[in-house]
């Protein structure tokens, strides 16, 4: 939490730009290593103690959140069409593609959705979903919903920890853990019941 007070501090209200850069990047490929979740929750546990508005943070994290999808969305659109002239030259190949289309036609949205409250899956997700030729209108209506979900959620969670529990950035790691655990659930019981049906039909055969 101290690099936070330290950007508040060197920044004042450029501290909120910082903050956007800083959350674009992580949900680029190149920069999934950055704070994402981890700085969403300590700047709301920040803000119960006066360093940030709390609506100011909210809005500020939901435009770079859905803003850095949408680019990263249009990578994916021209890496899928790096990969298709390329003849299968690389590693990744034509079908490889195909997979990730057929997978994104089924689960598309619950990925873009669920997936921004999972590391790896919020830098890489939208722009599988671009090679993937997700529906653009489908991708932008579950980035703007899920970008909403994620930006509310944590700081609020921070800022109401933040102001009834003593040094609650202790707590960052197993929330983190809770919440993935809460977003993957709807994903895993609906890939399970799919399993399961696919048995049943083949005894039904």
């Amino acid at each position: 939490m101290e690099y936070l007070v330290l950007i508040i501090d060197m920044f004042g209200y450029f501290a909120y730009v910082t903050l956007f850069v800083v959350v674009f990047l992580e949900s680029l490929p190149p920069t999934f290593i950055l704070p994402g979740d981890s700085m969403l929750f300590l700047s709301g546990v920040l803000a119960s103690q006066g360093y940030f508005s709390l609506p100011l943070l909210i809005l500020t994290f939901f435009l770079a959140g859905v803003s850095s999808y949408i680019l990263s969305y249009m990578f994916g659109k021209k890496m899928r069409d790096f990969i298709v002239q390329s003849n299968d030259k690389y590693w990744f190949k034509k079908r490889h593609i195909d997979y990730t289309e057929n997978f994104y036609n089924k689960y598309g949205g619950k990925m873009i959705l669920f997936g921004r409250f999972v590391t790896v899956v919020r830098s890489f997700g939208p722009t599988f979903a671009g090679a993937a030729k997700m529906d653009y209108r489908k991708f932008l209506h579950y980035t703007v919903w899920g970008g909403l979900v994620w930006a509310v959620s944590l700081p609020l969670l921070g800022y109401y920890l933040g102001g009834i529990i003593p040094n609650p950035d202790s707590l960052i790691i197993p929330i983190m853990i809770g919440v993935v655990l809460v977003s993957v659930i709807p994903a895993a019981g609906e890939y399970a019941y799919r399993k399961w049906k696919e048995r049943q039909n083949k005894n039904v055969i």
